[in-house]
């Protein structure tokens, strides 16, 4: 164990000087020595200053949440409300609220649920994530691009290509994850958080987030599984149960079991994967739907396709 990662906080230190960016530094130099480590002091680094950044980085015209609180009427009396949601955080009495669900027309004619948190939700989840990224970053494999700082959808398009043309591609995946965020196993997140999360808070945290629930025309509902899109903190646990459920496994799995070249792109919870010898595309997307079942998922029928592709 790290130093770093076993002391507690200065209790005589000024609350938002506790851990500035050295400390997150640390933080991530510690997860990428040890890809085993198990962080059991990590709350300590979300301090005033990293709430009050994480408050700033919002969208300022997003729609409020069941609070009813925007972002312009929180920041009339930012320092006061920031000291006091830290104050709570580290007491252990912040409540996460519910999301307030709204509904997002698709370009199918169907429509999607978005959740939308309370202000201070966002704060937290944003500053909670900013520590966790620290860690998760150095896990992560590098064919994931959706929802990573620095990555987006040119990065993954530019790996797509290069792959493609690199490799001795002849057939393609294009796998899609029905209903991802509505069917993530709160149980299998949990575990998957404290494969290097040995700190409870943070544990709690998520759990509190999962649980919240949502209210909509003024009813609220229990959420037993999912994370609600449009919460801060989705896209990162999303990546996180992905990086599990399908990154570590298709990367063993083009180590032991692919006959011949192979290449994978993911962004969010849609991938395109190459294949070389249609044997392999196969057997694959055959394993895959096992693999997922298991973990509560399933690939969309009508957009998951298997195709021969070459000059």
């Amino acid at each position: 164990m790290t130093k770093e990662n076993m002391e507690e906080p200065n209790p005589q230190r000024t609350p938002s000087r506790e851990s500035g960016p050295s400390g997150l530094n640390r933080v991530r130099q510690a997860a990428k020595g040890d890809k085993k480590l198990r962080f059991t002091a990590l709350l300590h680094h979300v301090t005033i200053d990293l709430l009050g950044s994480s408050y700033a980085s919002l969208k300022k015209r997003a729609a409020a949440g069941v609070d009813g609180m925007t972002w312009e009427e929180y920041g009339e009396d930012l320092e006061r409300r920031i000291t006091d949601l830290h104050g709570r955080l580290h007491s252990g009495a912040y409540r996460a609220r519910p999301s307030r669900r709204a509904w997002i027309l698709k370009d199918d004619g169907r429509k999607r649920p978005l959740g939308i948190a309370a202000l201070e939700d966002k704060i937290v989840q944003h500053a909670v994530g900013t520590v966790l990224n620290q860690i998760w970053e150095e896990d992560f494999l590098g064919f994931s691009y959706g929802f990573r700082p620095g990555r987006g959808q040119h990065q993954a398009l530019d790996a797509l290509y290069v792959g493609i043309t690199s490799k001795k591609v002849n057939w393609v995946l294009d796998l899609d994850i029905r209903s991802f965020f509505d069917k993530i196993e709160h149980d299998w997140m949990v575990k998957f958080v404290e494969h290097r999360m040995g700190d409870q808070r943070i544990v709690r945290l998520i759990q509190k987030w999962l649980k919240a629930g949502v209210v909509e025309d003024g009813r609220w509902f229990e959420t037993e599984e999912g994370t609600p899109q449009g919460a801060v903190i989705s896209p990162i646990l999303a990546n996180l149960y992905l990086h599990y459920v399908l990154d570590d496994w298709v990367a063993a799995w083009r180590k032991k079991a692919a006959r011949g070249e192979m290449i994978i792109v993911r962004y969010a919870d849609d991938a395109v994967l190459g294949f070389q010898y249609r044997e392999d595309a196969e057997r694959l997307l055959e394993q895959l739907r096992d693999r997922l079942r298991k973990f509560g998922l399933e690939l969309h029928s009508g957009k998951t396709r298997r195709m021969e592709f070459g000059r």
